[in-house]
């Protein structure tokens, strides 16, 4: 392995840190790398070519107050895949708040679990004076990677060779408002276009949106609601857009006093919204009282649009004994929550809603074939976690027709990443090529990028690409063809 140590960052964490979030497999990375030559254990696939690259919170600075894994610096890990080569790099996105912090040797941005007062600096989104650090999710648009903060704050460009950071990008300022853009936007690689949407305290309380394949912001509307909501992610088919109202959200008569308490309103439905991509009319739909994360793919079939994502029930989840200093963090557990995946049908001619779910299991961070987004589908690339933490421990391939899985558990101690699926250069069917995810080995100390048969996830890993050094932890990852 060839390895150039292209910055390193001065570690101003405690030095007798415990918090879970902040060591061990999320134990945060200080060095930027290039490397090439990297260690293949097995043999990589000549027809996997594109890119695979991670967003990562990856805190830099003790934390003003109590720390939340969310809080983290984004930084990006990506492997370039080339006829049976690799390279990797990785890099820390430079945001505003990032430089400001750098330039200072602290940090100045209260988190997650502090009232914003305590922050020295304002910052914009969803709540105030919070720092945007870009660090939720990662897609790629018009030859650039873009990444985005679940809060809503700026989309930031990198170069996707060089991982470098080149600005905010260019499309924010026709939006005028100031409003930002919520993590989960979506890449349709069919029309090229990007799809996103924001929210906030104020009415309208949600926007949606839409950037072409040139860059250009071509449709901005407001989305009215009831009052400040908590959505995390969108979903679309080829022609329409879904937006949610979730029955979890800031408490109306705590956000009165300045306080952000999060809680569930039982009594409210799930509403569904369905708007034309290139449309302002939203048509509402009702269903059963849940929240969801992320959705996996959505599609039209006759009458209906078809959506499905991972549900959340309590009542089926599996609760862990945990620690005293894990408990703050039990809605990062898939298996206390409960989540599991969902299929919604909405009729558009008679309003009808039809539910229920695909599958028994619990898993969540579902990933498809990326050509076919917003299309008929049969399979997802979805992730297990260890009871009573947010850790990958197990890969598996759903059939969203039959329920039927294939599943890999990783060894003990080994943690994987949320996990694309790579097509073929040439793929003849929709599970045909590969399922990429990076691993972090508390065995080994040591991290690598993991390569499956999408079509065969049990058999295990076909190849293994050694990394520089132990990465940390971490969720959202995206696959983008050569």
């Amino acid at each position: 392995m060839k390895t150039t140590l292209v910055d390193e960052f001065p570690n101003t964490l405690p030095t007798d840190d415990s918090h879970p979030y902040r060591t061990g497999p999320w134990q945060p990375n200080f060095r930027e790398h290039d490397a090439l030559d990297l260690r293949i254990e097995g043999e990589l696939p000549a027809d996997l070519n594109g890119l695979y690259v991670r967003n990562t919170e990856n805190p830099v600075h003790a934390a003003i107050g109590r720390y939340h894994p969310f809080d983290g610096d984004g930084m990006l890990h990506a492997i370039r895949f080339d006829q049976g080569r690799a390279v990797y790099a990785n890099r820390f996105v430079r945001t505003d708040g990032f430089e400001a912090e750098r330039a200072e040797g602290r940090a100045l941005w209260a988190g997650l679990r502090e009232p914003p007062s305590k922050s020295e600096r304002d910052g914009w989104g969803a709540r105030t004076r919070l720092k945007d650090s870009s660090s939720t999710d990662v897609v790629v648009h018009g030859g650039k990677l873009l990444t985005s903060f679940y809060q809503c704050g700026d989309i930031y460009e990198l170069d996707p060779t060089t991982l470098e950071t080149d600005g905010k990008a260019p499309w924010l300022r026709d939006m005028a408002d100031g409003w930002g853009v919520s993590a989960h936007t979506k890449v349709d690689e069919s029309t090229g276009e990007l799809l996103f949407f924001n929210y906030g305290k104020d009415f309208p309380y949600m926007h949606y949106g839409v950037v072409d394949a040139d860059g250009d912001l071509v449709h901005y509307v407001p989305i009215e609601l009831p009052g400040p909501r908590l959505p995390h992610d969108m979903a679309f088919t080829e022609r329409f857009a879904i937006l949610n109202d979730m029955p979890l959200f800031w408490d109306p008569e705590a956000l009165k006093n300045g306080a952000h308490a999060v809680r569930f309103f039982p009594e409210l439905p799930t509403r569904f919204g369905i708007v034309p991509r290139r449309g302002s009319e939203v048509r509402w739909f009702d269903a059963a009282p849940t929240y969801v994360l992320h959705w996996i793919n959505a599609f039209e079939e006759g009458d209906e649009v078809v959506l499905d994502g991972y549900a959340q029930d309590p009542r089926r989840g599996k609760r862990t004994r945990v620690p005293d200093d894990r408990k703050p963090f039990g809605m990062l557990d898939i298996n206390a929550v409960g989540a599991h995946a969902y299929r919604w049908r909405f009729n558009l001619k008679t309003g009808a809603v039809k539910e229920g779910p695909l599958a028994d299991g619990i898993s969540e961070f579902g990933m498809i074939n990326p050509s076919i987004a917003g299309r008929p589908y049969r399979h997802t690339w979805e992730m297990s976690a260890t009871p009573g933490w947010f850790l990958f421990d197990g890969l598996q391939r759903l059939d969203v027709d039959t329920g039927a899985t294939d599943v890999f558990k990783f060894p003990e101690g080994v943690f994987a990443s949320e996990t694309p699926m790579a097509p073929k250069t040439s793929s003849a069917s929709e599970a045909d090529g590969y399922a990429v995810t990076f691993v972090t080995d508390m065995n080994e100390d040591s991290s690598s990028c993991w390569v499956f048969d999408a079509a065969d996830i049990g058999a295990g890993p076909v190849a293994k690409v050694g990394l520089p050094e132990r990465i940390c932890v971490g969720t959202h990852a995206y696959w983008a063809g050569a």
